[in-house]
């Protein structure tokens, strides 16, 4: 697993995108605000990437890290979807990677401006929910 967060290089942030300087998105360095929910913590060995833009692709060295683990498909999740999850995506796409899209472990502000998103990227990405995905798994590893 691995997992990017939003988080500024610097406590004020002015290594941030235009993108999140516009939206008004700045976790300091270090603050509460770059945590992962417990939920979801990253264990001991997974590699969390901070991120200045919506699209990891941009902002940092993932697809470095990505090629080196010898990764070919990802399952995207997380928020915004009209923001992080659409750029990250289609960037993924067109970098190579075979990208899948989890429905339900996406969310933006309104459920309108989360379904157009995913109807923008059906395009890109197949999409399917975390239940299916899990399915998909086991029949594909005898789990």
């Amino acid at each position: 697993m691995l997992y990017t967060v939003i988080e500024s290089l610097t406590q004020d942030g002015r290594d941030r995108g235009l993108d999140y300087k516009i939206s008004g998105l700045h976790a300091p360095k270090g603050s509460w605000d770059v945590q992962v929910l417990e939920a979801i913590r990253p264990g001991e060995d997974e590699i969390v990437i901070p991120k200045t833009s919506s699209s990891p692709f941009i902002s940092t060295n993932i697809d470095y890290v990505l090629r080196n683990l010898e990764v070919r498909s990802l399952i995207i999740a997380g928020l915004l979807t009209d923001q992080c999850i659409d750029s990250a995506a289609r960037d993924a796409c067109d970098l190579g990677y075979l990208v899948t899209i989890a429905t339900d472990a996406c969310a933006t502000h309104t459920r309108e401006r989360d379904e157009w998103a995913l109807r923008n990227n059906r395009g890109y990405a197949p999409q399917r929910t975390t239940a299916e995905l899990v399915a998909e798994i086991e029949r594909l590893t005898g789990g």
